[in-house]
């Protein structure tokens, strides 16, 4: 018969007296309890036309090729209305539009000169309040 590794045992502590963790802190407030450190946030997963494409074609049992044609097809009629200086509202999604920037004087961070900054066109997202709940 082989022996086996004992196992590792809990830490002994006196009855009445818990064991307390290294990384916890103090709650506020309370005596003798501790908080748990927060959930670090998981990291944000780039997302492609293609992955897109992939899940949609999935759901509607349609080629992956003709859903990315699809998704191009909305994403370029999308670009062509902000381009002509329309409001694209999408439910639940939001409203992409191009907003105007006036000129205006700034400082060279640099230098701290003053210089003059030009006119511009800016593209503006804004989020619809699904989204905003839903986040």
């Amino acid at each position: 018969m082989a022996k086996t590794a004992p196992k590792p045992s809990a830490p002994k502590t006196s009855p009445g007296k818990a064991v307390t963790p290294v990384a916890s802190k103090p709650v506020k407030g309370t005596k003798g309890q501790t908080a748990a450190p927060p959930p670090a946030p998981e990291k944000a997963r780039l997302v492609t036309i293609n992955h897109m494409a992939v899940a949609y074609a999935e759901k509607h049992e349609m080629s992956r090729k003709e859903a990315t044609s699809l998704l191009a097809e909305i994403f370029d009629t999308v670009t062509g209305h902000v381009k002509d200086g329309n409001k694209v509202r999408i439910a639940g999604l939001g409203t992409i539009e191009v907003r105007s920037r006036a000129a205006r004087m700034g400082r060279n961070p640099a230098t701290g000169e003053a210089i003059q900054i030009a006119a511009s066109r800016k593209i503006a997202f804004r989020p619809a309040k699904e989204l905003k709940e839903a986040i």
